[in-house]
């Protein structure tokens, strides 16, 4: 049983419906679709907040999880025309773009050597060069230099594509990677489940059902994944629960998502610049209702680099015990879509501080949320503190 507010049910006013669902929450019981779409319709922000707070400190207290990584983001050029990406370039256009080479993206992970980071992210767009191949010999270079990094990659629609041209099943293609070095899936890609809204944004890429089955595979491989939405745009709030139901369904069954992390679009320099973005109240209330509806998934991010610093800080009130990493300034996928951040990049120090500022717990983890470092005692201020954390 949740300890709620005692304010709660003036909260939620005379609607008999609110009240109950707050009941369910207090007692750790299921919400149904149709409890999670009044609450977007319905429930006022400090409503939703409050029983997203609630949850979020009986399953963590303050603890607010952070971790020290790099990404590497291979090319951006893509077979894909993604209407809401301001990231790729066609294919027929790729002197617009970069393509890494094998030994550019080795020189990445080297320049990390002696720096205590411990994950890689490797994620961009779809290149018919780079295929299943390529990448396994890069996994594998990277596990022979530094065998202790752990490798986070390929959205489910690099893999699709991937294992499609391999001639490859799923299983076969996660199978292939993981013994390559592969250690867990990011969870781009999702977007919107809803076939009605992915025929709009996203139509020539790899369907629900296909994103569905990739994470699945992996959870089935012994690999842990995480997941996302895409927020904010044309889709409805019905869309959103679909799409969130499909995700608890899943875990129910495998248990293999660490993480949700919703996305807010981002209508810079894309096909639909003309859709107005999500007001700081609807993004508030979205990870406030992921975390009430979400109750398999162990852990609510709030992607800083997306939402900014600020809001990622007033994120941690509505349910997120997660602001992701101290990330690299050459992450450009949301900086190039009109992210709050334009250098997404911060120290380690500068991560506890945003921590401490919201009267949170900071912790280092790492990737699959084992404890590295509680920095709750931690002054950089102090002379004689480990360069290596600033």
């Amino acid at each position: 049983m949740y300890t709620l507010p005692g304010k709660l049910m003036t909260i939620a006013g005379t609607d008999p419906n609110l009240s109950a669902i707050a009941e369910k929450v207090r007692n750790k019981e299921r919400i149904t679709d149709g409890e999670g779409l009044l609450l977007f319709e319905k429930a006022s922000l400090s409503f939703v907040g409050s029983l997203a707070n609630s949850i979020r400190e009986e399953l963590h207290g303050d603890t607010t999880y952070f971790n020290r990584n790099f990404h590497i983001e291979p090319t951006n050029v893509c077979v894909f025309s993604c209407n809401f990406c301001s990231y790729s370039r066609v294919y027929a256009h790729r002197d617009e773009g970069w393509e890494l080479t094998m030994q550019q993206m080795l020189d990445i992970v080297r320049s990390y050597d002696g720096k205590p980071v411990t994950e890689v992210h490797i994620v961009g767009g779809v290149h018919p060069k780079m295929n299943l191949e390529f990448f396994a010999e890069l996994l594998r270079k990277i596990k022979a230099h530094r065998p202790d990094l752990h490798i986070k990659g390929f959205t489910a629609v690099e893999l699709d594509y991937m294992f499609r041209k391999a001639k490859m099943t799923v299983e076969e293609g996660i199978n292939y990677l993981h013994e390559a070095g592969l250690d867990s899936l990011p969870g781009g890609g999702a977007e919107i489940f809803h076939a009605e809204i992915r025929e709009q944004i996203c139509a020539d890429k790899v369907d629900a059902e296909g994103w569905l089955n990739i994470h699945e595979t992996a959870h089935r491989a012994g690999m842990h994944t995480n997941a996302t939405l895409l927020y904010g745009h044309i889709e409805k709030y019905h869309h959103r629960i679909d799409h969130m139901r499909r995700l608890r369904e899943l875990q129910d069954r495998t248990h293999g998502f660490n993480t949700f992390i919703p996305l807010k679009f981002r209508n810079k320099d894309n096909d639909m610049s003309e859709v107005p973005e999500s007001t700081l109240v609807e993004d508030m209330k979205m990870y406030a209702i992921s975390r009430i509806y979400l109750d398999n998934f162990p852990h609510i991010k709030a992607y800083w680099p997306m939402l900014g610093r600020q809001n990622a800080q007033l994120s941690l009130s509505f349910g997120v015990n997660d602001i992701d990493g101290t990330i690299d300034d050459t992450t450009r996928i949301y900086s190039m879509a009109g992210s709050e951040e334009q250098t997404p990049a911060m120290n380690t120090a500068q991560l506890v501080t945003l921590i401490k500022q919201a009267k949170r717990r900071p912790v280092e983890r790492g990737t699959l949320y084992n404890v590295i470092h509680d920095y709750t005692e931690t002054d950089f201020t102090k002379e004689g503190a480990d360069p290596q954390l600033n």
